[in-house]
């Protein structure tokens, strides 16, 4: 890896990092090369960019603390405005670089989504993009099938949480690196998107290699509900409404039983499981 990559890398790992984050440089080029022009990011393609994910820690380490410290009443979804917080850290302790941050949910007027996660992540090398086209003699037919990443590490237990693009410092020759193909078999391949676009609910899919670590059963309690429901499980007034006069801390509500409905996907800002084109 370029020195200066090496040097960045290690700046945002150490803001970023502590907090249960990934950080994975890449080039625009690689990403823009497996897209249609209308998904392109806009930077000539030396530009370096890094992605950020999630790991399991995340919620401990990140989002309780932001919890506990935020005004609550300006809250609308935690997760996102937790993350937003710590990519923005990172841009506040670096002001001598000039960073633009895409978040994984930001989206065009037009709703095209303004950065394919799942994409980034496989040219970065973090995870392995596993779609239809992976499988030999695909068995569905006509049925539409989602592609998901999986981690070498964590499986399935993770999220994309953005990029961090530094227009201006480009890199031509950073190797590319691919990311680990931990589902080799065709059998493996079809368990895994089977499970994850027709058993989603029951999270088996994200065991498709075993995981060092796994959400706790706050974070599935937690994920497993409505995002519109979230606040309320945390015994937080909605934006419009007053803060809750529970005596509970709001944490303490993840450990009580909930109803578990289709949640938003950890891997893509729609529901999941996601439609994505590449890579």
């Amino acid at each position: 890896m370029e020195p200066r990559v090496a040097e960045l890398k290690q700046k945002i790992e150490d803001t970023l990092c502590p907090f249960g984050f990934e950080v994975y440089p890449f080039q625009v080029a690689w990403y823009n090369e497996l897209l249609p022009p209308a998904f392109h990011l806009p930077f000539p393609g030396p530009t370096l960019a890094f992605l950020v994910l999630s790991t399991p820690a995340m919620f401990d380490r990140a989002l309780k603390p932001f919890l506990k410290s935020c005004h609550f009443q300006t809250l609308r979804d935690p997760v996102d405005q937790c993350v937003s917080y710590h990519l923005r850290s990172v841009t506040e302790k670096f002001p001598e670089v000039h960073m633009e941050v895409i978040a994984d949910y930001e989206v065009h007027p037009n709703r095209r989504p303004k950065i394919l996660a799942q994409t980034a992540a496989h040219v970065a090398g973090a995870a392995y993009y596993y779609q239809r086209q992976d499988v030999d003699a695909d068995p569905w037919g006509t049925q539409h099938i989602a592609g998901v990443c999986i981690h070498p590490r964590f499986g399935g237990w993770f999220a994309i949480r953005g990029v961090m693009l530094l227009p201006g410092i480009e890199v031509p020759n950073l190797p590319p690196r691919k990311p680990p193909d931990c589902v080799p078999t065709r059998a493996g391949r079809i368990t895994l998107l089977e499970g994850f676009n027709f058993h989603w609910r029951d999270w088996t899919y994200r065991d498709a290699v075993t995981p060092e670590e796994r959400y706790s059963e706050e974070q599935k309690i937690y994920f497993s509900t409505p995002p519109a429901q979230r606040l309320a499980l945390l015994g937080l007034a909605q934006p419009s409404e007053h803060p809750s006069t529970t005596s509970e801390h709001p944490l303490s509500l993840l450990t009580k039983p909930q109803n578990s409905r289709r949640a938003r996907s950890w891997l893509s800002p729609s529901v999941s499981p996601p439609v994505s084109p590449g890579p």
